[in-house]
């Protein structure tokens, strides 16, 4: 199997599924604009969306297939089919608890995480009333992570890679169409996050049963593997998402800061999710089952190949996302929510979050690719430590930045914290002699930095002024940014193969 040729398939497929979220933001912020019923959303969506973040796709999916794959190549196929019954049930139990506690607490759950709402009781209500609905999302997606780690350690990475696109749809339907039945009608977005979640579950059962693997009820507490994967559970939790609870953590100093702070961070996350998940997830997804077999098998310097190939595509492609981001703020922001009630303060607020996120977009993609260098081998200790240094280092970020920059200042504190993430993460690998550096990296950073130079400078001088994005219609917007984005995509790879960059040049195999 070719890791490029599959890594181009599920980019693809995140792809669609960013463009449907772009779609889905564009129709959210035209009809509720920025605001007090925009907040309580994001508020209510951002609780459960960080759990599924932190324990579904983040710790379960990173201690879940490692340990899966080592079954399937030592274990054989009885074996396996009974860790994931035995797992799935464990975990069906355990989120299914979880989830009736999140609802049962909502109130307290959004007065820790958006304080300053307290101020205001009718948005404190509305918020609550919100989480409730969108609290069954975690149950869901937890069992939409399962299914998706067992797919890709069968190699069918193109199913899991879909099914976010079935939440932007609905999304997009409920925000068209459901508002007028609702009072107040952003309780339809609340309930497209319950409808999209069940229907991302639904597509992934025929595809289990098709590689025999749809899980049976099997609950057995004592089982060996079972009670591995919970133990490498519990602390991967905070090693692989750091970033996730600096973003809630956020959320609660931007609940006292001026309304509409909330959610410029979340248009401002938006779109450096779109890159982040694009290269990072997509990278993280296709590395770790194949770094796992590597691991399971003693393939030492395969398994230090294979980081240093995602290392590499990740600089090729990740840096100029963050250099694009940052030169075409306004330009994004604008052509794809300044509509309706979103008004050009919120356009110019939101760039402020963006330019500072873009500081540290490279490092939040690099530690979607270092990450799996330690949960391949079940290390998770090493992380966990390097997770609550940064964590702490953010806060401090946090404080000393929200006065000088107000929500900005949180969006930069993020991007700080991602690279000293990264930068742990990597001396981490470095000094227990896991990965080592293959030959050419002095000469890669050369090419790099030139064609970086050429693509920012193509672009500054050829964006245009703020003021007039913010008047050109809808039409002028579209096509200006795609002639822009097409252009600096032309120059950097152009330059890149001047500079004596091939496409072959990355064509890698998966382990097997």
């Amino acid at each position: 199997m070719n890791l490029l040729k599959t890594l181009a398939t599920v980019s693809s497929m995140t792809m669609l599924s960013r463009i449907l979220g772009f779609v889905r933001d564009f129709v959210v912020a035209r009809t509720f604009g920025a605001g007090m019923l925009t907040d309580a959303f994001f508020v209510a969506f951002k609780l459960p969306n960080l759990l599924r973040r932190l324990f579904a796709e983040g710790a379960f999916s990173q201690a879940f297939v490692p340990v899966l794959g080592e079954y399937r190549s030592r274990r054989g196929n009885e074996a396996t089919r009974q860790l994931v019954d035995r797992v799935a049930s464990l975990l069906f139990l355990t989120v299914l608890l979880v989830t009736l506690l999140g609802m049962a607490g909502a109130p307290l759950l959004v007065y820790l995480s958006a304080p300053g709402f307290t101020d205001d009781p009718e948005k404190f209500a509305l918020t609550v009333d919100l989480t409730r609905i969108t609290f069954p999302y975690i149950l869901f997606m937890s069992l939409v992570a399962l299914a998706g780690g067992i797919l890709n350690t069968w190699s069918r990475f193109a199913i899991p890679a879909f099914t976010p696109v079935l939440l932007n749809v609905s999304f997009i339907l409920m925000a068209l169409f459901a508002p007028p039945h609702f009072a107040p009608p952003v309780m339809a977005l609340a309930w497209a996050v319950f409808i999209g979640g069940a229907l991302q579950l639904t597509l992934q059962i025929p595809f289990l049963r098709r590689i025999g693997m749809l899980p049976r009820f099997s609950l057995s507490l004592r089982d060996e593997g079972v009670r591995r994967i919970f133990r490498l559970m519990a602390p991967a939790i905070l090693g692989v998402s750091v970033a996730q609870v600096s973003l809630l953590l956020n959320t609660i100093f931007a609940s006292f800061l001026a309304t509409g702070s909330v959610s410029w961070l979340y248009y401002a996350d938006r779109l450096m999710e779109f890159p982040a998940g694009l290269l990072g997830a997509a990278l993280g997804t296709i590395l770790l089952p194949s770094l796992a077999r590597c691991h399971a098998t003693g393939r030492i310097d395969e398994y230090s190949r294979l980081l240093d190939w995602g290392l590499r595509l990740t600089f090729l492609l990740a840096a100029p996302a963050a250099l694009a981001l940052a030169i075409l703020a306004v330009p994004l922001i604008s052509s794809l929510f300044h509509y309706g009630a979103f008004s050009g303060n919120d356009v110019l607020q939101t760039r402020n979050a963006l330019v500072a996120y873009s500081v540290g977009l490279l490092a939040l993609i690099l530690v979607k690719v270092l990450a799996p260098g330690f949960y391949a081998r079940q290390n998770v200790r090493t992380p966990v430590r390097i997770a609550i240094v940064t964590l702490l280092v953010t806060q401090l970020l946090n404080l000393v930045l929200i006065g000088w920059l107000a929500h900005a200042g949180l969006a930069l504190a993020i991007g700080l914290g991602a690279c000293l993430n990264a930068a742990l993460l990597y001396r981490g690998l470095r000094g227990q002699g896991v990965y080592v550096p293959q030959p050419g990296w002095r000469l890669f950073y050369t090419r790099l930095a030139c064609a970086l130079a050429a693509m920012g400078s193509a672009l500054w001088f050829t964006a245009g002024e703020a003021g007039d994005w913010l008047h050109w219609g809808l039409g002028e917007r579209l096509w200006r940014l795609s002639l822009l984005v097409c252009f600096g995509a032309g120059v950097y790879f152009a330059t890149l193969w001047v500079a004596g960059f091939r496409l072959r040049d990355f064509k890698r195999s998966a382990a097997e």
